[in-house]
């Protein structure tokens, strides 16, 4: 957005900072334990230290940000036993939408699991591991999206932005990929068979495995 066209103060201005920084946090552009300077992002978001301190307060409530007292604001460094944690949560509630999903799912929304999968599958194949990570989230994603369950939704969305750094990490990881491919299609599968036990199953299958390999 052009400097000029920014708005300065203001919840407007709160918003765009929010959104700029949890994009940046996301997507890997800001290290964790990296240190955020109010007037230094003030300045590059061309809005006030206000709209910045009220940003970080959010992104604190969200888990993203961790602010140190005398010290400012940092991206919160999330332990590997905090992830373990985060993710025993994610298996309850992606369990949920999955079984959710294998109900209510339209038969368009099964047809685009299948895709994912077939996507995800050449990925693998290919020795591309971001494009697989990025189809992995995607997938998840939709689940979600397909069960309607919208309070497991929102509230999965707060824990995975959590884990954005061990995600990336596992996905790079030498194997990873290949063992957690079949756990997906596992997934695809019992959802497009309409079959909410067997989904919820595979769900809960595929999060211990990720257990195991954080803790790896």
């Amino acid at each position: 957005m052009p400097k000029e066209a920014r708005p300065g103060t203001g919840e407007q201005a709160k918003q765009l900072a929010l959104a700029r920084l949890r994009q940046a946090i996301l997507h890997g552009e800001m290290a964790p334990a990296q240190r955020l300077v109010e007037n230094e992002l003030a300045e590059q978001f061309g809005v006030t230290r206000a709209s910045i301190r009220a940003a970080l307060i959010d992104l604190e409530a969200q888990g993203l940000v961790e602010r140190i007292r005398n010290r400012g604001s940092r991206v919160r460094v999330v332990t590997v036993d905090e992830a373990v944690a985060i993710t025993e949560c994610r298996m309850v509630l992606e369990g949920l939408c999955a079984a959710k999903a294998a109900v209510a799912a339209s038969d368009d929304q099964l047809a685009e699991l299948t895709e994912l999968g077939t996507a995800m599958t050449k990925a693998v194949a290919a020795g591309e591991p971001v494009t697989y990570s990025d189809l992995n989230h995607e997938l998840h994603t939709r689940i979600r999206e397909f069960s309607g369950q919208r309070t497991a939704l929102e509230l999965l969305e707060r824990l995975n932005a959590q884990l954005v750094r061990h995600r990336f990490q596992l996905a790079l990881r030498p194997g990873r990929p290949q063992q957690s491919l079949s756990e997906h299609l596992a997934m695809i599968e019992a959802i497009s068979a309409r079959d909410p036990e067997a989904a919820e199953a595979a769900v809960r299958a595929h999060l211990s495995s990720v257990i195991e390999a954080l803790r790896d």
